[in-house]
């Protein structure tokens, strides 16, 4: 047993303390042989944890959830420190640098009027600073690890800054029209139906942007509405002393069908 000092309250000193002992001979074996690549999907899941406790305005949880991403951002520093390559310290170093650089119009004599401004020349700075040359570096940029529709958006957006973009929105929704029948005829044997239906995708976001919707709100409320929906369909089977497994398609529809018209 290593003897560690009980406290009260306990600071991110500590929490790199801790790692450290968790990751060093006679510490916890699982800790030790963790690597970036086998601890990879805990950054995300617990970067969505928060993100949905953000949602549930919860002062407490969201608290906790941003303990288990904060320790995510310990892990890899540490591992990185194990090598000799950087540590925590290090990391605060980088993104203080990052914030001063990218807000001249606070620590520097740069004079901004609107938010619009401000953005505008984060954008600029971000691609002085990456090596950004042409506006499609600035498209490839766009991490792959991004949700799709969330990937979709930025690179709309990137490509939007140089006038690469229809003028309204109608211009989205013929784009809409004109995939979906293109799936429709690849799906008849005509073409790439994988292909189409990215297509499809990538158009339902772009009519999103133009909308000022968040396209993966917008599914996720969709994917609400349906579990909600499908439970009521479950019951209402139910209470006819009917499985779902045995009822025919027709049968569930009209159920379905009843319950859309109550809400």
């Amino acid at each position: 047993m290593i003897d560690y000092v009980s406290k009260k309250s306990y600071d991110l000193n500590d929490l790199v303390d801790i790692v450290r002992i968790l990751r060093a001979p006679g510490g916890c074996p699982w800790d030790a042989e963790q690597t970036h690549q086998s601890i990879r999907r805990n950054f995300l899941e617990e970067a969505y944890e928060a993100v949905e406790a953000i949602d549930e305005e919860s002062p407490d949880h969201l608290k906790e959830e941003l303990g288990d991403v904060l320790l995510q951002v310990v892990l890899h520093s540490a591992m990185e420190q194990e090598l000799g390559h950087f540590d925590l310290n290090d990391v605060a170093d980088g993104i203080c640098k990052k914030l001063i650089y990218r807000h001249p119009h606070v620590f520097g004599d740069v004079t901004v009027h609107s938010t619009g401004e401000v953005l505008s020349n984060w954008e600029d700075l971000k691609r002085k600073e990456k090596g950004q040359a042409s506006n499609a570096d600035a498209v490839d940029a766009v991490a792959r690890s991004l949700p799709a529709l969330w990937r979709a958006e930025k690179i709309q957006k990137k490509a939007a800054k140089c006038g690469f973009d229809w003028p309204d929105v109608s211009g989205a929704l013929d784009k809409l029209t004109e995939v979906t029948g293109e799936l429709k005829d690849a799906v008849k044997g005509n073409g790439d139906v994988a292909e189409e239906l990215g297509d499809l995708l990538f158009a339902a976001v772009n009519a999103a942007r133009f909308l000022h919707l968040d396209p993966e709100d917008c599914l996720n409320a969709a994917s609400d509405k349906f579990s909600a929906r499908f439970r009521k369909v479950e019951e209402a089977a139910a209470a006819q002393g009917k499985r779902l497994e045995d009822m025919t398609l027709a049968e569930m529809d009209k159920l379905w069908d009843s319950i859309k018209h109550q809400a």
